[in-house]
């Protein structure tokens, strides 16, 4: 998984703002309060970008997938299936990005590529009857994600559990899509997404900080 080191806590304050605008977001969801959402979930990557900039570790990529993660969670805001579309198209994006920043970095290995890829034949093929039309956009989508989470493995346990915690939650969107949903489902989307940007976000700076 690499050598162990602390991430860098220069502009702290960034990130203890970033915990509490997802408490927020997350008693929002629990109470469905949608105006508050509005405010807080918008917020989320682009804090953690701000961190990212303050202490020169936004690389292209990582900031591509951040702001694409940010109008991804602008888009699923809105209560359509366009909205829905829209929003996975930029997340699609925001996976992508993300590959192309971890790939040059480290090559992953081909169990942790082997395993993933078994648990989207998996997943897709128990929710395929399910999703209707959402069939095609999810089994792209949900193959981009779990190369993320894949190649996410070899930046060390941090970006690696990031990863896992984003093939989650989508993991929980798709088993809504699909007309499934578990006690406290929105929460356990927000919180393991939360949770994911954070440490991919946090472990990516001590992969841009850790001497070559």
């Amino acid at each position: 998984m690499g050598v162990r080191q602390r991430w860098p806590h220069r502009d702290s304050a960034l990130l203890w703002t970033f915990a509490v605008v997802v408490g927020v977001e997350l008693v929002a969801v629990a109470t469905d309060v949608p105006e508050v959402q509005w405010l807080a979930k918008p917020l989320l990557a682009p804090l953690l970008l701000a961190w990212l900039w303050r202490i020169r570790a936004a690389d292209v990529p990582i900031a591509v997938g951040l702001a694409l993660a940010t109008a991804g969670d602008v888009a699923l805001l809105v209560p359509s299936d366009v909205a829905f579309l829209v929003g996975m198209g930029c997340f699609l994006g925001t996976q992508l990005a993300f590959v192309s920043a971890f790939v040059p970095r480290r090559r992953p290995r081909p169990a942790a590529v082997t395993g993933y890829l078994a648990l989207w034949a998996v997943a897709n093929a128990v929710l395929w009857p399910r999703l209707g039309e959402l069939r095609l956009p999810v089994l792209g989508y949900s193959l981009a994600l779990c190369l993320m989470a894949a190649t996410a493995t070899a930046l060390g346990r941090r970006v690696a559990l990031g990863g896992g915690l984003f093939l989650v939650s989508d993991l929980l969107i798709g088993l809504g899509a699909a007309g499934t949903t578990v006690p406290g489902h929105g929460v356990l989307v927000m919180a393991t997404y939360s949770a994911a940007l954070f440490l991919i976000s946090t472990g990516w700076a001590v992969v841009r900080h850790r001497p070559q």
